[in-house]
């Protein structure tokens, strides 16, 4: 039985080159070497040590690099901006788009806005790609990646004109101004990504405020058109009186501390519902409603209720005042008034169809009762005031019902004469709401007011309340687009797959898109109205007349080009229009969600139906490789959107929707939703509680002395390093931790380069086969850690790369392998095989950290690559490839071998704690079987002071042995331990005890290699007397 398995072993190990030999060993002829090694770092038992008189010193082959362990200060900002040149950070994209490759990967970039400096939240974002561009290119994909910036918009309008407002501009110079603000904010933004050392052509980017971006986003906006999906209609929207604008949903932030006037307020019943008329005491009950909003009152149209609810005339024992509540809301309204309600009827919400009640302030006025789905029992009456110029379901009621939408709030929210003199000129939020409040308390209707602090939406660029009120806009009606939006979806990937519910939902509250602004600076919406009718004037024909002024002209020629020219006779010829002289420029611009919403169609460069347009024309601004379409194979969506979770429900869902509506599928294969970055506490940044971090400042350090430069690499290991998934953390604790964790990466980078001092892999590297098991088996480790880093970057994990590289460095360099062979770099003949073959896995470590570190800290790098051993002057690590590891260097049975001998020196070690092993003979003693065969590999002799397996136990020497001799020291150390051979894939198993037995030597101290190897103390040993020889 034992030959079987000692054949199957041997099939298995054939790859490390197995061949017969006395003792009949499962692996072949252990190299020979001359040294263990001490246990840690001690000085009794230290391997590379000198004598204390330094008479060999010279002889000692210690580390040399001109590597710098640490650097600090201007020296470090110094370091990386010379890289940078050195290294062609510059040039290296271009370079990586004109090689060939087979594969391509695109990251489409979502454009920052361009309102202000760069900040931590846009070094997050853009590191985080970054870092994957740089993996991609690595490992020889060409990566398709063109920056953008958003550049038009109100807060670029409101910076760019301060305090002189648009008062007395005309909208070109206001459209002057702000290109002007945002192309300084642009030159500051790209310097800083520069810096940060991203991958791009930084002379060639994409801007919204580019003609041909324009034009490309003008098609998006005409096919949709022409499919029926973008309509012009008369609606509530969100409006934001301190902007004078339309607002979609993304451009809302939802102040949870809101306070509003909630009242309760009377409709006296004037005419009961049919179902309930004939019911006794009813006489003189009035209809109760609670509202948030109390200067909507005056545009009351009906009251709504729940069919299906029950509900309950009440009366008051304090003053018998007859109420209509819902039946559950009874309790509360109770509590709320304080005094008790007097049940006198109840009935379903459905016998409630065709009561009709009186305006409490407005003389004459009826409203009906209606009955609607978003009626809820959270809050309120169970009775809900129903103003259609001023809610979303309460314009629904009307629609359904033929109600009239009747708006009474200017642009500036202020009431309009229609809402009367009393009302007229007054803003609706604050003295309207006063005034309205005052107007019920004397007619009798206001039953009770009360603070109410709630959720309310703000205009996110002013900082203000806004309110819903109607008006005539452009919207997309994405009520069509959402069930093929879902359908596009489900073929995308989302990390993390939590986000997926978020994007869902928010498709579902949008039931339409207001794509109108009533601004200058934007992308004109290509419209013209009929002078007397107000017909708007809109098709195929006209909008590509628009699209290609843009793109020769810029958006500006909409201003500065007569409509004659705009609308020239051909065009209207084609629309079946009538003179040009009828007709007049529409005065709207299009979201600015709208303008990045389309960006795949201006940088994807998928043609679209109907354009014959060639689809690297869309990009006419760039040079030729850089414009060149997308691989054969790629399908024109991108491989990723990487944005912060609020474009959940901004640029992710504004392409999605533009998309689907032009190409029937998501213009991303997948998306990454990463957090925010907030201060060391958990708390949202803010100037107000100086918690800001200047990403300037983490690099170049700040003012006072105290502030330290950190540099780029530091910033871009903290993006690495941070759960992106959840709300990242930034300060003083995470920046020096980061900088902590380069300094012991450097060092380690430091032993690797000082040992391969003369070292060249093109003339010296040792083929594995010839290596010492030790060796091989850190190829084999090399080549696992290779395959965990690459996978955790292909998973957007590159805070899973570190936690792998700190992994492999701590356990498997650190702690065992440089542990081990020091003895053997510093002690060992220069030019021997067992020399050769450590420094051939050192280079080749060297080379797999060093590439794994790259995509996150490409200055460090690059740096260690100048220094590196095998390589030409001049190269790059960038353009020279990924981790080249090697499938020969798998060997599951050697691991075996190695990992046996490393459980019996856990045993011996830990039964000798704070000692060192170096000063210990010892016996290994394990029956005949698996594990003795494989031990017997690494150590052919039965006894030996330089075998491989002497090494691998860091002792003064090794017996190797069936059992235990009876006659062992009395000072012995006993032990015992069985290790689970495990071959393969489990068909080959066996539980193999061992027995230990560990004896302080009897051997000196060699004064040269520090190893008890030697005869007598004033002697050197075996190893190193002719080394010594030859050195003299």
């Amino acid at each position: 039985m034992l030959l079987c398995r000692v054949s199957a072993v041997g099939r298995t190990l054939a790859g490390c080159g197995r061949r017969s030999h006395r003792g009949g060993g499962l692996l072949p002829r252990a190299l020979s070497f001359s040294c263990g090694r001490r246990q840690g770092g001690g000085s009794d038992g230290g391997s590379g040590g000198v004598s204390a008189q330094g008479l060999y010193r010279d002889t000692v082959l210690l580390p040399r690099s001109e590597f710098p362990v640490r650097l600090t200060g201007q020296e470090l900002l110094d370091r990386e901006v010379q890289t940078q040149k050195e290294c062609g950070f510059a040039d290296l994209y271009s370079w990586q788009r004109e090689r060939k490759a087979k594969k391509e990967f695109c990251l489409h970039d979502g454009p920052p806005y361009a309102n202000g400096d760069p900040h931590v939240g846009h070094a997050l974002n853009k590191i985080l790609k970054d870092i994957r561009n740089r993996f991609e290119m690595l490992r020889g994909r060409q990566v398709h990646y063109i920056p953008g910036w958003d550049c038009h918009g109100l807060p670029i309008e409101l910076k760019a004109l301060g305090e002189l407002g648009t008062s007395g501009l005309t909208p070109l110079q206001i459209r002057q101004k702000a290109r002007e603000f945002a192309e300084g904010a642009v030159a500051r933004q790209k310097a800083a990504f520069q810096r940060w050392g991203l991958m791009a052509d930084w002379d060639q980017c994409y801007y919204t405020y580019d003609g041909a971006y324009e034009a490309a986003q003008l098609k998006v906006f005409q096919e949709m058109h022409s499919k029926g999906f973008i309509y012009q209609d008369y609606k509530p929207v969100f409006w934001s009186p301190s902007s004078r604008t339309a607002l979609a949903e993304a451009e809302l932030e939802y102040n949870p501390e809101h306070v509003s006037r909630a009242i309760y307020a009377t409709f006296p019943l004037s005419t009961p519902p049919p179902g309930i008329a004939s019911e006794a005491g009813l006489e003189g009950v009035s209809v109760l409603v609670w509202t948030t909003q109390p200067w909507t009152i005056p545009t009351n149209q009906a009251v709504c209720y729940m069919p299906n609810a029950q509900y309950s005339v009440v009366k008051r024992t304090d003053n018998s005042q007859l109420l209509l509540v819902a039946t559950e809301r009874t309790a509360s309204m109770a509590a709320l008034l304080g005094t008790e309600l007097e049940t006198v009827g109840t009935f379903t919400g459905s016998q409630l169809e065709g009561g009709i009640c009186k305006h409490p302030t407005i003389p004459d006025k009826e409203v009906p009762l209606l009955p609607a789905n978003h009626v809820t029992m959270a809050k309120g009456t169970g009775l809900v005031h129903t103003a259609p110029a001023h809610g979303m379901d309460d314009y629904s009621v009307a629609s359904q019902f033929k109600l009239s939408v009747e708006c009474m709030v200017d642009e500036d929210g202020k009431f309009t004469e229609l809402a009367g003199p009393e009302l007229q000129n007054l803003s609706v939020m604050t003295e309207g709401t006063d005034k309205v409040i005052s107007m019920l308390t004397e007619c009798g209707a206001l039953v009770k007011e009360e603070q109410c602090v709630h959720s309310y939406p703000y205009d996110w660029r002013t900082k203000q309340p806004v309110v819903i009120r109607p008006s005539k806009q452009w919207f997309i009606n994405t009520a069509l687009l959402k069930d093929k939006a879902k359908e596009a979806l489900q073929k995308v990937r989302v990390l993390p797959e939590s986000a997926r519910g978020s994007l869902l939902t928010m498709l579902d509250r949008r039931t339409y898109w207001c794509i109108s602004r009533q601004r200058s600076w934007g992308v004109p919406i290509p419209v013209f109205y009929h002078r007397e009718t107000g017909e708007a004037l809109i098709n195929k024909h006209t909008v590509s007349h628009i699209a290609t002024l843009f793109k020769e002209k810029g958006s500006d020629c909409w201003w500065e080009l007569p409509v004659e020219t705009l609308l020239p006779e051909a065009v209207l010829n084609k629309s079946k229009a009538g003179p040009v002289t009828d007709y007049v420029r529409g005065e709207d611009v299009l979201d600015i969600w709208f303008d990045s919403g389309a960006s795949w169609a201006a940088v994807l460069e998928e043609e679209m139906e109907g354009d014959s347009e060639e689809p690297e024309s869309r990009l006419s601004w760039l040079p030729a490789q850089l414009r060149k379409p997308l691989v054969p194979e790629s399908d024109s969506r991108a491989d990723a959107y990487v944005e912060g979770k609020d474009q959940i429900g901004g640029w992710f869902q504004s392409s999605l929707l533009t998309s689907v509506a032009v190409r029937n599928k998501a213009p991303y294969k997948s998306l990454v939703v990463h957090g925010f970055a907030v201060s060391e506490k958990g708390e949202k940044m803010s100037k107000s509680l100086g918690n800001v971090v200047d990403p300037d400042v983490v690099i170049n350090g700040g003012k006072d002395p105290s502030v330290p430069a950190y540099g780029a690499d530091v910033l871009r290991w903290w993006v690495a390093e941070s759960n992106i998934f959840s709300e990242v953390q930034i300060g003083p604790a995470a920046l020096n931790s980061a900088r902590d964790s380069i300094g012991k990466l450097r060092n380690t980078l430091k032993f690797l380069l000082g040992n391969l001092q003369g070292f060249d892999p093109r003339v010296h590297a040792v083929d594995p086969k010839e290596m010492h098991y030790i060796d091989q088996y850190m190829l084999h480790l090399l080549r696992d850690y290779s395959i965990k880093v690459t996978d955790a970057y292909s998973e957007f994990d590159a805070g899973r790369a570190i936690r792998v590289l700190q992994a492999f460095i701590t356990r498997e360099l650190s702690s065992f392998y440089f542990s081990i062979i020091k003895d053997r770099l510093y002690c060992d003949p220069d030019d021997s095989l067992g020399r050769r073959s450590c420094q051939t896995v050192l280079e080749e470590i060297l080379d797999g950290v060093t590439r794994s570190i790259a995509p996150i800290l490409p200055h460090l790098a690059e740096e260690v690559y100048l220094h590196a051993p095998g390589h030409d002057e001049g190269e790059t690590l960038f353009k020279s490839g990924w981790i080249k590891s090697s499938s020969v260097w798998r060997r599951p049975g050697l691991e075996e071998a190695v990992e046996g001998a490393c459980a019996i020196r856990d045993t011996f070690l830990s039964s000798i704690p704070g000692k060192h092993a170096a000063q210990y003979d010892l016996t290994i003693a394990i029956e005949p079987g698996l594990l003795f065969e494989l031990m017997e590999s690494l150590q052919e002799q039965p006894t030996s002071t330089s075998s491989q397996l002497a090494e691998l136990m860091t002792v003064a020497r090794v017996n190797l042995t069936g059992k235990l001799p009876r006659d062992l020291a009395p000072d012995a150390l006993l032990s015992s331990g069985t290790f689970l051979i495990n071959l393969e894939g489990g068909v080959i198993r066996e539980d193999s005890a061992y027995s230990i037995a560990a004896v302080p030597t009897a051997a000196s101290r060699c004064p040269r290699c520090r190893r008890y190897t030697a005869d007598s103390a004033d002697c050197l040993c075996p190893r190193c007397q002719p080394i010594v020889s030859q050195a003299h």
